[in-house]
């Protein structure tokens, strides 16, 4: 059984930076993508970012600002955020991909969620 859990979220002042950590329990962790979605009160889950053996990926909303690393020795993954405003509220879930594979982009493609961060933004 897979389990991720969040940390690192908290209330920062806009401009202000947050590293959001995810650690895995379970065996081949290095072997799957890992993602980062968010979700504020009222919307839909969307996606921040994702790490794969091809790449990283970022929504346009956050790229630039943002940097998603893994270290796999440790069965963690990391989102880096900085700069960041107020709109960037939200409960932060890291997510790892499904054996089927699938877009990152998608939450349907991930099968195993954590619990969520908070990460607030005041203005």
């Amino acid at each position: 059984q897979v389990q991720l859990v969040e940390s690192g979220g908290g209330l920062v002042q806009a401009g202000g930076s947050l590293r959001l950590s995810c650690a895995a329990s379970g065996r081949s962790f290095s072997s799957y993508a890992m993602g980062w979605f968010r979700q504020a009160p009222g919307k839909e889950r969307e996606f921040v970012a994702a790490i794969s053996w091809s790449g990283t990926y970022y929504a346009d909303s956050v790229k630039g600002r943002s940097a998603i690393s893994r270290d796999n020795a440790k069965n963690t993954v990391y989102l880096q955020m900085n700069s960041l405003k107020p709109e960037d509220t939200a409960v932060y879930y890291c997510a790892r991909i499904g054996d089927g594979g699938g877009s990152y982009y998608y939450p349907g493609s991930y099968d195993y969620w954590g619990q969520g961060t908070q990460v607030t933004v005041s203005s």
